[in-house]
């Protein structure tokens, strides 16, 4: 488990932008399976080869006029119980973080593994999440 003072400014980039932290996995598990509409799932990481474009890229994709209804994150490697329920959620897809997933009406419809941010600008994910909340949300 990573210690609060290095994860919490990396938790704050999204609850300062409106995403709800899932702590526990009744929380997860409450949110995943009963959120009508669309909602994003961020499972947030350290990593900052993955990590550090995707959060950018995650928050700049809200600017646009379709976004999700709801947003959520879970942080690996912190929330242990959270994120192991919201992994249950994103099968068929192996864990990864960090990860991006867009839920409609509680069924998975996107994912965005880690190998698919690595490498990518925050630019390059917010236009394709752009793409994606035009399709779904």
């Amino acid at each position: 488990m990573y210690p609060q003072e290095l994860t919490a400014p990396m938790s704050r980039e999204l609850t300062a932008r409106g995403f709800e932290e899932l702590k526990t996995a009744a929380a997860a598990e409450a949110a995943i399976s009963s959120t009508k509409g669309s909602m994003l799932l961020v499972v947030n990481s350290v990593c900052g080869c993955a990590a550090g474009s995707a959060r950018p890229g995650v928050l700049s994709s809200l600017n646009g006029d379709k976004k999700p209804e709801k947003l959520v994150t879970v942080f690996a490697g912190v929330d242990k119980e959270a994120v192991d329920v919201a992994r249950q959620h994103l099968m068929p897809y192996p864990p990864s973080s960090p990860a991006i997933a867009l839920f409609k009406d509680g069924k998975l419809v996107h994912m965005i593994e880690r190998h698919h941010i690595e490498g990518r600008t925050a630019e390059i994910i917010s236009t394709h999440l752009k793409q994606v909340y035009q399709e779904f949300c």
